[in-house]
């Protein structure tokens, strides 16, 4: 007699069910692929909230911002320091440097860096189906415009070409100089991109300290910012970096409104 195999099992395919209109199963199928879901992503981590560590070093730097402005504003050795370094003529002792670095602060203009960073996050947006990498970008962009143009309307500051009293601070003369927008610019254009950045982070950190610490000494160098007017477009620019994980809850609130009202597919395609 014949022994009967054992019956196999068939491969679950998930629940079935019978449509009414033609009595066929109906078996479901695979879930179609849509754009990333807006909030937390995986491929785009973005820092976590803001540690201990990272709320001392905004009240570091921070009271560090406000000493420069104070050494400024009560001619301190600081105001010394910049006219030491005026007379010093940086750009005369070293001449064959100036064609160089005349080009290379041309990284910390508001107008080509912005430019070249909105590019590649529109690239980057574009491919991760998100509009988080432009948002962060814009509202850093305008947080720096907003703190540090006030600040340089308020002290009116003129630049040491244009000085015109040795050893004066030359503070509400109509200036725009304090502190360093070239600086400031360059400290949050290209940090932006290492904040941004998901693989290279660290590596990306220190690319854009690098940048940022060479754009400032290179005005110093050219003759067109004092060395306080750097100290604090330093310090600007940094309060933007350590501020941006409390900013996340906006850009992901401005991210779902403008998704909501104009449909992710039309604005990222």
């Amino acid at each position: 007699m014949q022994s009967r195999s054992p019956p196999v099992p068939l491969p679950r395919q998930g629940p079935e069910r019978r449509t009414a209109e033609t009595g066929r199963l109906d078996r479901p199928t695979a879930p179609a692929r849509h754009l990333a879901p807006l909030g937390p992503d995986p491929g785009e981590p973005g820092w976590p909230p803001m540690s201990r560590r990272q709320a001392a070093l905004l009240a570091v730097t921070l009271a560090g911002y406000l000493l420069v402005l104070a050494g400024v504003l009560l001619n301190t050795a600081l105001v010394d320091l910049d006219w030491s370094v005026r007379l010093l003529r940086p750009y005369e002792r070293w001449p064959r440097l100036e064609p160089l670095l005349d080009t290379w602060v041309v990284a910390g203009q508001r107008g080509p860096s912005a430019i070249a960073a909105f590019v590649w996050l529109g690239w980057r947006a574009h491919r991760l189906g998100r509009l988080r990498p432009l948002l962060v970008m814009g509202i850093a962009l305008l947080l720096l415009n907003v703190t540090v143009g006030a600040v340089k309307i308020v002290t009116g500051r003129l630049g040491p070409h244009y000085a015109q009293y040795v050893g004066s601070p030359e503070l509400f003369s109509g200036g725009t100089i304090f502190p360093s927008g070239h600086t400031a610019n360059a400290v949050v254009t290209w940090g932006v991109l290492a904040y941004l950045a998901v693989r290279w982070r660290r590596t990306g950190a220190v690319i854009a300290a690098a940048t940022a610490c060479s754009i400032g000494l290179t005005t110093v160098y050219l003759g067109t910012h004092w060395v306080t007017d750097v100290l604090a477009g330093w310090a600007a620019g940094l309060l933007v970096l350590l501020s941006l994980p409390l900013l996340e809850p906006l850009v992901a609130a401005a991210e779902q409104r403008l998704h909501r009202r104009f449909g992710r597919r039309h604005l990222l395609c």
